[in-house]
């Protein structure tokens, strides 16, 4: 059985529906990376965990 979470994006968006931004979620308990502005035909990028966890250190250094 698969499952898949809700989207959620950065509190930093301000709940703005009309900002956009990267948008996460767990697949299966990988994360998966995607871009709010394209809600219907988003591409959606799958990494690991290790990978994840890097993007996430880096924007917290550099935002």
């Amino acid at each position: 059985m698969s499952t898949t979470g809700p989207w959620r994006k950065s509190s930093r968006s301000g709940g703005n529906q009309n900002n956009s931004c990267v948008e996460v979620r767990l697949s299966d308990g990988a994360p998966q990376v995607s871009h709010s502005k394209l809600p219907e035909d988003r591409p959606i990028v799958t990494v690991g965990s290790a990978t994840y966890t890097g993007l996430l250190a880096w924007v917290k250094d550099h935002g």
